[in-house]
């Protein structure tokens, strides 16, 4: 069944705990999974959940920026986005703060920058941190 407008597949995300600090997220229905365990009192050899929402919220910037990119006919290969969430135990253990440094590659005129930048700002993960924790964004371009 090819998803249409008329008929979206539905998908969810489902956890389960396998024991010794580990997890698996499963998507329904198509079964691809994601490992994550507890850097502290696990083996950390996954992804902590915070490295999952930083992924997260990296992926949801670049994939902002894609249809602007594919409009504009500009190839944004090389384009990486680095995301440092520091935790805070204050009044208990949470995101503190969160820092983003966008590398673009050369030769984007100040325009497409802009666009892409404008672009990257829509991300609708970005958005939903608690008012109260700064996001702070910085572009870095190759040239």
């Amino acid at each position: 069944m090819h998803e249409t407008e008329s008929s979206p597949i539905e998908r969810q995300v489902i956890t389960s705990h396998d024991g010794r600090q580990h997890c698996t997220a499963e998507r329904k229905p198509d079964g691809n999974t994601v490992a994550m365990d507890c850097p502290y009192t696990g083996k950390g050899e996954e992804f902590s959940p915070t490295n999952m929402v930083e992924a997260a919220l990296g992926g949801c910037m670049l994939l902002s920026m894609g249809p602007q990119a594919m409009s504009s006919n500009l190839d944004m290969s090389g384009t990486n986005i680095e995301v440092k969430i520091s935790m805070t135990d204050k009044p208990r253990m949470r995101f503190g703060a969160i820092n983003i440094r966008v590398t673009l590659p050369q030769g984007l005129s100040e325009k497409d920058r802009k666009r892409l930048e404008r672009a990257a700002e829509y991300c609708p993960i970005k958005h939903s941190f608690a008012s109260d924790i700064p996001v702070s964004v910085e572009y870095i371009y190759s040239d």
